[in-house]
């Protein structure tokens, strides 16, 4: 087939999703019912603790629903998502116990703190619960305190109570100097978790990266590990380490594992 060819294939083939599109659109609210219970065999407990993941640039509508759809059958604290994925999870997860959670200022961090602040209060307007934002790494690493305190007080402002706020530090990226700096700057900024990683920077969540934020933050304060938790017995170690929420992708696979 020659270029103009394809050309005309491909936009014929587009039209016609599009016309499909508009008479689907209202099947969303019957795509993931209310779960009850956990399956058996589920660890419970661990799955009430799980952000189960789908942050990759080229997720598409249907693995979003079925993220949802799993969530609400093991269990899942939240469905942690792109931004534009958020009215989607809302009407999909209308009626369960599992959140919508979405990033901020992902994965970055770079964006300014009213961009930030902007992009919190679309999130909420969606239908998301909670969010996780990224620090400004580099105004931190500069010691640039007050910056990170303003930024992160942009956000929990936005937020405005209607939604839980973690602050993801990148740890990978820090000295255990640094983590102790960012922790007690998002605490005092009133954030509900400080997070370790967005699984996309420089190396994922350790037993000792979580160790030493829960020393920092104390035992009030949630902390979530994520980045690298592929399995059962790592995220265990996470939770026994200090951590009160696990982000991961494989979160079926970690809650299934046999002991």
């Amino acid at each position: 087939m020659d270029i103009d060819g394809l050309i005309k294939k491909v936009s014929d083939e587009m039209n016609n999703a599009q016309e499909g599109s508009k008479q689907t659109q209202n099947r969303v609210e019957a795509v993931c019912p209310s779960a009850s219970g956990h399956p058996a065999g589920v660890d419970a407990k661990l799955a009430s603790m799980i952000d189960h993941t789908l942050l990759k640039p080229d997720a598409s509508r249907d693995q979003i629903e079925t993220l949802c759809k799993e969530a609400a059958q093991y269990g899942f604290a939240s469905v942690c998502i792109n931004p534009c994925y958020c009215g989607l999870a809302h009407n999909l997860l209308e009626g369960s116990n599992v959140a919508v959670c979405t990033v901020i200022g992902f994965p970055l961090g770079s964006t300014t703190s009213m961009v930030k602040a902007v992009e919190v209060r679309d999130a909420i307007a969606s239908g998301a619960s909670e969010v996780d934002m990224v620090i400004n790494i580099g105004a931190l690493k500069a010691g640039a305190f007050d910056y990170v305190l303003h930024d992160i007080e942009s956000v929990v402002d936005a937020a405005a109570d209607r939604a839980l706020v973690k602050v993801i530090i990148e740890t990978g990226l820090l000295t255990d100097e640094e983590k102790i700096q960012a922790c007690i700057i998002a605490k005092r900024a009133g954030a509900d978790f400080v997070k370790t990683s967005t699984g996309f920077g420089h190396g994922g969540a350790t037993v000792d990266h979580v160790t030493l934020m829960r020393r920092t933050v104390g035992p009030n304060m949630g902390v979530k590990a994520s980045g690298g938790i592929r399995d059962a017995a790592t995220a265990r170690a996470m939770i026994a380490a200090g951590a009160t929420r696990i982000g991961a992708s494989a979160g079926v696979k970690i809650v299934t594992e046999k002991a």
